[in-house]
Protein backbone atom coordinates (compact mmCIF):
# COMPACT_ATOMS: atom_id res chain seq x y z
CA UNK A 1 0.00 0.00 0.00
CA UNK A 2 1.35 3.71 -0.70
CA UNK A 3 1.70 5.57 2.20
CA UNK A 4 4.10 8.06 1.70
CA UNK A 5 4.13 10.96 -0.76
CA UNK A 6 8.03 9.28 -2.26
CA UNK A 7 6.04 6.50 -3.16
CA UNK A 8 2.63 7.80 -4.57
CA UNK A 9 4.75 10.18 -6.94
CA UNK A 10 7.21 7.05 -8.28
CA UNK A 11 3.87 5.26 -8.81
CA UNK A 12 1.83 7.20 -10.99
CA UNK A 13 5.06 8.15 -12.46
CA UNK A 14 5.60 4.36 -13.32
CA UNK A 15 2.10 4.32 -14.63
CA UNK A 16 3.03 7.31 -16.96
CA UNK A 17 5.81 5.58 -18.17
CA UNK A 18 3.67 2.61 -18.83
CA UNK A 19 1.10 4.26 -20.71
CA UNK A 20 -1.49 3.53 -18.15
CA UNK A 21 -2.07 7.18 -17.80
CA UNK A 22 -1.70 9.34 -21.04
CA UNK A 23 -1.15 12.92 -21.86
CA UNK A 24 -4.53 15.16 -20.62
CA UNK A 25 -5.78 12.44 -18.41
CA UNK A 26 -6.98 13.53 -15.28
CA UNK A 27 -5.28 12.45 -11.78
CA UNK A 28 -7.36 11.15 -9.08
CA UNK A 29 -8.86 14.38 -6.85
CA UNK A 30 -6.49 14.82 -3.80
CA UNK A 31 -9.57 14.26 -1.16
CA UNK A 32 -10.41 11.40 -3.20
CA UNK A 33 -6.85 9.70 -3.37
CA UNK A 34 -6.53 10.09 0.02
CA UNK A 35 -9.41 9.02 1.33
CA UNK A 36 -8.63 5.17 -0.88
CA UNK A 37 -5.15 4.89 0.46
CA UNK A 38 -5.74 6.31 4.06
CA UNK A 39 -3.06 8.77 4.12
CA UNK A 40 -3.68 12.55 5.16
CA UNK A 41 -4.49 14.68 2.61
CA UNK A 42 -0.98 16.89 2.62
CA UNK A 43 0.33 13.52 2.04
CA UNK A 44 -1.17 13.16 -1.37
CA UNK A 45 -1.03 17.23 -2.26
CA UNK A 46 2.69 16.68 -1.34
CA UNK A 47 3.36 14.20 -4.34
CA UNK A 48 1.07 15.76 -6.74
CA UNK A 49 3.32 19.00 -6.15
CA UNK A 50 6.74 16.99 -7.13
CA UNK A 51 4.78 15.47 -10.06
CA UNK A 52 4.37 19.18 -11.17
CA UNK A 53 8.10 19.76 -10.52
CA UNK A 54 9.33 17.05 -12.35
CA UNK A 55 7.44 18.32 -15.35
CA UNK A 56 4.72 14.81 -15.30
CA UNK A 57 1.98 16.67 -14.64
CA UNK A 58 0.22 20.27 -14.14
CA UNK A 59 -1.94 21.80 -11.55
CA UNK A 60 -5.08 23.50 -13.20
CA UNK A 61 -7.01 24.65 -9.91
CA UNK A 62 -10.43 23.63 -9.81
CA UNK A 63 -9.53 21.31 -13.10
CA UNK A 64 -7.46 19.25 -10.84
CA UNK A 65 -4.40 17.74 -11.79
CA UNK A 66 -3.27 16.65 -15.53
CA UNK A 67 -0.69 14.74 -16.80
CA UNK A 68 1.15 16.80 -19.41
CA UNK A 69 2.10 16.19 -22.96
CA UNK A 70 5.47 16.10 -24.45
CA UNK A 71 4.94 18.17 -28.01
CA UNK A 72 7.38 19.53 -30.35
CA UNK A 73 5.65 22.54 -31.37
CA UNK A 74 7.77 24.65 -28.68
CA UNK A 75 8.33 28.20 -30.50
CA UNK A 76 11.84 28.42 -31.87
CA UNK A 77 13.06 30.90 -34.64
CA UNK A 78 13.30 30.16 -37.81
CA UNK A 79 10.80 28.89 -40.65
CA UNK A 80 10.83 26.60 -43.34
CA UNK A 81 12.97 28.23 -45.71
CA UNK A 82 10.93 26.83 -49.17
CA UNK A 83 7.55 28.97 -48.12
CA UNK A 84 5.69 30.91 -50.32
CA UNK A 85 5.70 33.93 -48.04
CA UNK A 86 8.38 36.39 -47.54
CA UNK A 87 9.61 35.62 -44.49
CA UNK A 88 10.04 38.59 -41.62
CA UNK A 89 9.46 35.87 -38.03
CA UNK A 90 12.36 33.89 -38.59
CA UNK A 91 14.96 35.67 -36.43
CA UNK A 92 17.88 34.93 -38.71
CA UNK A 93 20.38 37.35 -39.95
CA UNK A 94 20.61 38.39 -43.38
CA UNK A 95 22.45 35.49 -45.47
CA UNK A 96 24.30 38.03 -47.52
CA UNK A 97 26.07 39.10 -44.68
CA UNK A 98 27.77 35.87 -43.59
CA UNK A 99 31.53 34.90 -44.34
CA UNK A 100 31.98 32.36 -46.69
CA UNK A 101 32.45 29.14 -44.47
CA UNK A 102 35.63 28.33 -47.08
CA UNK A 103 37.32 31.43 -45.76
CA UNK A 104 36.72 30.13 -42.54
CA UNK A 105 37.80 27.01 -43.20
CA UNK A 106 41.11 28.04 -44.42
CA UNK A 107 41.67 28.77 -40.52
CA UNK A 108 41.63 25.32 -39.47
CA UNK A 109 45.17 23.50 -38.14
CA UNK A 110 45.76 20.61 -39.74
CA UNK A 111 47.04 18.86 -36.48
CA UNK A 112 44.80 16.27 -35.63
CA UNK A 113 43.66 17.02 -32.49
CA UNK A 114 43.20 14.41 -29.73
CA UNK A 115 41.92 12.89 -26.27
CA UNK A 116 43.27 15.00 -23.57
CA UNK A 117 43.91 18.54 -25.16
CA UNK A 118 43.23 21.86 -23.70
CA UNK A 119 39.08 22.57 -23.80
CA UNK A 120 39.97 26.15 -25.00
CA UNK A 121 42.49 26.26 -27.94
CA UNK A 122 45.20 28.72 -26.69
CA UNK A 123 44.53 31.18 -30.25
CA UNK A 124 41.16 31.62 -29.08
CA UNK A 125 41.98 31.90 -25.87
CA UNK A 126 43.70 35.02 -26.42
CA UNK A 127 41.34 36.34 -28.70
CA UNK A 128 38.69 35.54 -26.25
CA UNK A 129 39.95 36.99 -23.67
CA UNK A 130 40.02 40.66 -25.16
CA UNK A 131 36.70 40.18 -26.27
CA UNK A 132 34.91 39.49 -23.21
CA UNK A 133 37.28 41.28 -20.55
CA UNK A 134 34.90 44.33 -20.74
CA UNK A 135 33.00 45.08 -17.91
CA UNK A 136 33.77 41.32 -15.94
CA UNK A 137 35.32 40.98 -12.59
CA UNK A 138 38.89 41.02 -13.22
CA UNK A 139 38.88 37.29 -11.85
CA UNK A 140 37.59 35.07 -14.30
CA UNK A 141 37.85 32.15 -16.68
CA UNK A 142 37.23 31.58 -20.40
CA UNK A 143 35.33 28.71 -21.42
CA UNK A 144 33.59 27.52 -24.91
CA UNK A 145 29.83 26.18 -25.20
CA UNK A 146 28.05 24.97 -28.50
CA UNK A 147 26.05 28.21 -28.63
CA UNK A 148 24.14 30.85 -26.45
CA UNK A 149 21.72 28.36 -25.76
CA UNK A 150 23.79 26.04 -24.55
CA UNK A 151 25.56 27.58 -22.41
CA UNK A 152 22.29 28.88 -20.68
CA UNK A 153 21.31 25.68 -20.39
CA UNK A 154 24.34 24.21 -19.19
CA UNK A 155 24.90 27.29 -16.36
CA UNK A 156 21.53 26.69 -15.18
CA UNK A 157 21.27 22.79 -14.63
CA UNK A 158 24.76 23.44 -12.71
CA UNK A 159 23.35 25.32 -10.32
CA UNK A 160 19.73 25.15 -10.19
CA UNK A 161 17.62 21.82 -9.46
CA UNK A 162 13.49 21.48 -10.91
CA UNK A 163 11.00 24.01 -9.70
CA UNK A 164 13.77 26.92 -9.33
CA UNK A 165 12.72 30.40 -10.68
CA UNK A 166 15.13 31.62 -12.98
CA UNK A 167 14.16 35.87 -13.60
CA UNK A 168 13.74 36.65 -17.31
CA UNK A 169 12.89 39.35 -19.49
CA UNK A 170 9.50 40.40 -20.53
CA UNK A 171 8.87 39.59 -23.41
CA UNK A 172 11.16 37.26 -23.56
CA UNK A 173 13.76 35.07 -26.00
CA UNK A 174 12.08 32.20 -27.44
CA UNK A 175 14.59 29.75 -26.30
CA UNK A 176 15.54 31.32 -23.12
CA UNK A 177 11.57 30.32 -22.60
CA UNK A 178 11.70 26.81 -23.51
CA UNK A 179 14.98 25.68 -22.11
CA UNK A 180 13.40 27.00 -18.51
CA UNK A 181 10.49 25.17 -19.22
CA UNK A 182 12.38 22.17 -20.78
CA UNK A 183 14.38 21.81 -17.59
CA UNK A 184 11.51 21.98 -15.18
CA UNK A 185 12.50 25.46 -13.93
CA UNK A 186 9.93 28.50 -12.95
CA UNK A 187 10.00 31.63 -14.92
CA UNK A 188 9.64 34.62 -13.64
CA UNK A 189 9.16 37.45 -16.31
CA UNK A 190 10.28 40.85 -15.39
CA UNK A 191 9.07 43.79 -17.76
CA UNK A 192 11.44 45.74 -19.90
CA UNK A 193 11.57 49.06 -20.97
CA UNK A 194 13.30 50.85 -23.59
CA UNK A 195 16.49 51.17 -20.44
CA UNK A 196 16.33 47.94 -19.55
CA UNK A 197 14.30 45.35 -16.99
CA UNK A 198 11.94 47.15 -14.18
CA UNK A 199 14.35 47.31 -11.18
CA UNK A 200 11.74 47.26 -8.72
CA UNK A 201 9.82 44.41 -9.38
CA UNK A 202 13.51 42.45 -10.14
CA UNK A 203 13.60 43.23 -6.61
CA UNK A 204 10.68 41.59 -5.69
CA UNK A 205 11.23 38.36 -7.60
CA UNK A 206 14.90 38.29 -6.10
CA UNK A 207 12.85 38.75 -2.72
CA UNK A 208 10.79 35.97 -3.36
CA UNK A 209 13.64 33.23 -3.86
CA UNK A 210 14.74 33.66 -7.43
CA UNK A 211 17.97 31.25 -8.20
CA UNK A 212 19.40 32.80 -11.27
CA UNK A 213 18.56 35.96 -13.60
CA UNK A 214 19.11 36.19 -17.59
CA UNK A 215 19.53 39.50 -18.89
CA UNK A 216 19.96 40.81 -22.24
CA UNK A 217 22.32 44.18 -22.09
CA UNK A 218 21.78 45.25 -25.72
CA UNK A 219 19.42 44.12 -28.90
CA UNK A 220 17.00 42.55 -26.11
CA UNK A 221 14.85 39.69 -28.10
CA UNK A 222 12.36 40.42 -29.30
CA UNK A 223 11.79 44.18 -28.30
CA UNK A 224 15.67 45.31 -29.29
CA UNK A 225 16.01 47.81 -26.47
CA UNK A 226 19.30 47.66 -24.45
CA UNK A 227 20.31 48.33 -21.06
CA UNK A 228 21.18 52.08 -20.36
CA UNK A 229 24.46 53.28 -18.23
CA UNK A 230 22.03 54.44 -15.46
CA UNK A 231 19.72 51.48 -15.24
CA UNK A 232 22.46 48.53 -15.66
CA UNK A 233 23.70 50.56 -12.38
CA UNK A 234 20.33 50.31 -10.66
CA UNK A 235 20.28 46.24 -11.42
CA UNK A 236 24.39 46.20 -10.58
CA UNK A 237 23.58 47.11 -6.95
CA UNK A 238 20.66 45.26 -6.49
CA UNK A 239 22.51 41.97 -7.46
CA UNK A 240 24.97 43.24 -5.15
CA UNK A 241 22.24 42.43 -2.25
CA UNK A 242 22.16 38.58 -3.69
CA UNK A 243 25.66 37.23 -3.90
CA UNK A 244 24.04 34.19 -4.45
CA UNK A 245 21.99 34.28 -7.38
CA UNK A 246 23.81 33.17 -10.75
CA UNK A 247 23.81 35.72 -13.13
CA UNK A 248 23.86 34.96 -16.88
CA UNK A 249 24.47 38.04 -19.53
CA UNK A 250 23.66 36.84 -22.66
CA UNK A 251 25.33 39.67 -24.84
CA UNK A 252 24.12 37.46 -27.98
CA UNK A 253 24.52 40.56 -30.54
CA UNK A 254 27.95 41.95 -29.39
CA UNK A 255 30.30 42.41 -32.40
CA UNK A 256 26.95 43.84 -34.29
CA UNK A 257 25.13 46.19 -31.63
CA UNK A 258 25.08 50.11 -32.35
CA UNK A 259 24.47 49.99 -28.65
CA UNK A 260 27.22 50.70 -25.79
CA UNK A 261 27.98 47.65 -23.35
CA UNK A 262 26.52 48.30 -19.75
CA UNK A 263 28.14 45.73 -17.41
CA UNK A 264 25.28 44.57 -14.34
CA UNK A 265 27.86 42.02 -12.89
CA UNK A 266 28.94 43.11 -9.53
CA UNK A 267 32.19 43.06 -8.61
CA UNK A 268 32.31 40.73 -5.84
CA UNK A 269 29.55 38.19 -7.43
CA UNK A 270 29.94 35.00 -6.20
CA UNK A 271 28.61 33.49 -9.63
CA UNK A 272 27.80 35.21 -13.13
CA UNK A 273 28.88 34.09 -16.88
CA UNK A 274 28.96 36.63 -19.66
CA UNK A 275 27.72 34.66 -22.90
CA UNK A 276 28.73 36.20 -26.91
CA UNK A 277 27.85 33.85 -29.51
CA UNK A 278 29.75 34.11 -33.04
CA UNK A 279 25.80 33.43 -34.40
CA UNK A 280 24.76 36.60 -35.41
CA UNK A 281 27.85 37.37 -37.38
CA UNK A 282 29.38 33.98 -38.66
CA UNK A 283 25.69 32.03 -38.99
CA UNK A 284 23.80 30.07 -36.53
CA UNK A 285 25.23 26.79 -37.96
CA UNK A 286 28.71 27.83 -36.34
CA UNK A 287 27.65 26.36 -32.79
CA UNK A 288 29.85 28.23 -30.73
CA UNK A 289 29.81 30.78 -28.18
CA UNK A 290 32.28 32.37 -25.99
CA UNK A 291 31.73 32.14 -21.94
CA UNK A 292 33.66 34.44 -19.34
CA UNK A 293 33.06 33.66 -16.02
CA UNK A 294 34.04 33.01 -11.98
CA UNK A 295 36.01 30.20 -11.93
CA UNK A 296 33.90 28.13 -9.94
CA UNK A 297 31.14 28.91 -12.14
CA UNK A 298 34.02 27.38 -15.58
CA UNK A 299 34.93 24.30 -13.56
CA UNK A 300 31.20 23.62 -12.98
CA UNK A 301 30.75 23.96 -16.73
CA UNK A 302 33.61 21.66 -17.66
CA UNK A 303 32.40 18.93 -15.54
CA UNK A 304 29.20 19.46 -17.56
CA UNK A 305 30.91 18.89 -20.40
CA UNK A 306 33.20 16.19 -19.96
CA UNK A 307 30.63 13.46 -19.12
CA UNK A 308 29.11 14.05 -22.44
CA UNK A 309 30.79 15.93 -25.57
CA UNK A 310 33.94 16.74 -23.53
CA UNK A 311 35.05 19.34 -25.68
CA UNK A 312 33.57 21.90 -28.54
CA UNK A 313 35.48 20.86 -31.39
CA UNK A 314 39.21 22.36 -32.40
CA UNK A 315 37.80 22.66 -35.99
CA UNK A 316 34.92 24.84 -34.98
CA UNK A 317 37.58 26.70 -32.54
CA UNK A 318 39.97 27.09 -35.57
CA UNK A 319 37.09 29.08 -37.68
CA UNK A 320 35.51 31.20 -35.12
CA UNK A 321 39.97 32.16 -34.30
CA UNK A 322 40.58 32.69 -37.90
CA UNK A 323 37.27 34.69 -38.54
CA UNK A 324 37.85 37.30 -35.94
CA UNK A 325 41.32 37.24 -36.71
CA UNK A 326 40.46 38.46 -40.13
CA UNK A 327 40.17 42.15 -41.32
CA UNK A 328 38.30 40.82 -43.94
CA UNK A 329 35.94 39.45 -42.32
CA UNK A 330 35.64 41.57 -39.07
CA UNK A 331 35.26 44.82 -42.00
CA UNK A 332 32.56 42.73 -43.15
CA UNK A 333 30.78 42.26 -39.65
CA UNK A 334 31.48 45.87 -39.09
CA UNK A 335 29.34 47.10 -43.15
CA UNK A 336 26.45 44.46 -41.25
CA UNK A 337 26.19 46.26 -38.07
CA UNK A 338 25.56 49.54 -40.09
CA UNK A 339 23.57 47.67 -42.52
CA UNK A 340 21.03 46.09 -39.91
CA UNK A 341 20.96 49.88 -37.83
CA UNK A 342 19.96 51.53 -41.32
CA UNK A 343 17.67 48.98 -42.36
CA UNK A 344 16.17 49.10 -38.28
CA UNK A 345 16.01 53.30 -39.07
CA UNK A 346 14.33 53.22 -42.38
CA UNK A 347 11.54 50.31 -41.25
CA UNK A 348 11.08 52.88 -38.23
CA UNK A 349 10.88 55.89 -40.23
CA UNK A 350 8.30 54.24 -42.91
CA UNK A 351 6.35 52.99 -40.41
CA UNK A 352 5.87 56.44 -38.93
CA UNK A 353 5.29 58.10 -42.25
CA UNK A 354 2.26 56.26 -43.02
CA UNK A 355 0.96 56.60 -38.85
CA UNK A 356 2.78 54.22 -36.79
CA UNK A 357 4.84 55.73 -33.90
CA UNK A 358 7.30 53.12 -32.46
CA UNK A 359 10.31 53.30 -30.18
CA UNK A 360 13.24 54.84 -31.67
CA UNK A 361 15.49 53.02 -29.95
CA UNK A 362 16.24 49.40 -31.68
CA UNK A 363 19.15 46.92 -31.97
CA UNK A 364 19.10 43.60 -33.45
CA UNK A 365 17.52 42.32 -36.71
CA UNK A 366 14.19 42.97 -35.78
CA UNK A 367 11.98 46.10 -35.18
CA UNK A 368 9.34 45.53 -32.28
CA UNK A 369 5.79 47.02 -32.63
CA UNK A 370 3.27 46.97 -29.76
CA UNK A 371 0.19 46.57 -29.50
CA UNK A 372 -3.03 47.25 -27.69
CA UNK A 373 -5.09 44.03 -28.73
CA UNK A 374 -3.77 41.20 -30.22
CA UNK A 375 -2.26 40.45 -33.37
CA UNK A 376 -3.84 37.74 -34.01
CA UNK A 377 -6.00 39.27 -37.30
CA UNK A 378 -2.78 41.46 -38.22
CA UNK A 379 -0.93 38.20 -38.85
CA UNK A 380 -3.67 36.35 -40.80
CA UNK A 381 -3.97 39.55 -43.01
CA UNK A 382 -0.48 39.84 -43.67
CA UNK A 383 -0.31 36.10 -44.61
CA UNK A 384 -3.30 37.22 -47.42
CA UNK A 385 -0.58 39.93 -48.61
CA UNK A 386 2.36 37.47 -48.67
CA UNK A 387 4.32 38.10 -45.54
CA UNK A 388 4.69 35.82 -42.53
CA UNK A 389 5.07 37.89 -39.50
CA UNK A 390 5.52 36.66 -35.68
CA UNK A 391 3.23 38.03 -32.96
CA UNK A 392 4.33 38.41 -29.43
CA UNK A 393 2.33 35.14 -27.98
CA UNK A 394 5.41 32.93 -28.14
CA UNK A 395 7.21 35.85 -26.06
CA UNK A 396 5.19 36.02 -23.40
CA UNK A 397 6.08 34.65 -19.76
CA UNK A 398 3.23 36.26 -18.05
CA UNK A 399 1.20 37.30 -21.31
CA UNK A 400 1.33 40.91 -20.55
CA UNK A 401 2.71 41.51 -23.83
CA UNK A 402 1.12 42.50 -27.35
CA UNK A 403 2.94 43.09 -30.37
CA UNK A 404 4.53 42.25 -33.47
CA UNK A 405 8.27 41.34 -33.93
CA UNK A 406 9.63 42.16 -37.31
CA UNK A 407 12.93 40.99 -39.02
CA UNK A 408 14.17 43.36 -41.42
CA UNK A 409 17.30 41.49 -41.73
CA UNK A 410 17.28 40.38 -45.22
CA UNK A 411 14.60 42.70 -46.85
CA UNK A 412 15.89 45.37 -49.23
CA UNK A 413 14.54 49.14 -49.35
CA UNK A 414 11.56 48.07 -51.80
CA UNK A 415 10.27 46.00 -49.32
CA UNK A 416 11.11 47.42 -46.18
CA UNK A 417 8.20 50.33 -47.98
CA UNK A 418 6.10 47.63 -49.02
CA UNK A 419 5.96 45.89 -45.83
CA UNK A 420 5.41 49.59 -43.25
CA UNK A 421 2.61 50.26 -45.30
CA UNK A 422 0.84 47.34 -45.18
CA UNK A 423 2.32 46.73 -41.40
CA UNK A 424 0.56 49.99 -40.49
CA UNK A 425 -2.87 49.88 -42.42
CA UNK A 426 -3.45 46.64 -40.49
CA UNK A 427 -2.12 48.13 -37.48
CA UNK A 428 -4.72 50.86 -37.72
CA UNK A 429 -7.49 48.70 -38.16
CA UNK A 430 -6.48 45.58 -36.01
CA UNK A 431 -3.95 47.08 -33.61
Amino acid sequence: MLKSANEIFEYIRQQVRKGNYKPNDSLPPIRDLAEMLGVNRNTVSSAYQKLVVAGIATTRGRNGTVINQVTGDADREGFVSDMALIDVAGGNPGPEFLPDPILLARSIDSTPKLYGEASVSSGLRKIGKKWLDDGVPEEHELSVTHGAVDAVERLLRAYLIAGDRVVVEEPCFLSSISTIKTNGYKAVGVPVDEEGMNTALLSKALSRGAQAVIITPRAQNPTGWALSKERAGEIRDLLAKYPQVLIVVDDHFSLLSSSDYHSIIPADARHWALVRTVSKFFGPDLRVALMASDPETALRLQQRLSPGIGWVSHILQDMVQGGLSSPEVMEKIEYAKNEYWRRREKFTAELKRHGINISDKHGGLNVWIPLKNGSEQIVTEAMKKGWLLRSAEGFNVNKSAQGLRITISALSDGQIESLAEIVATLVKKFG
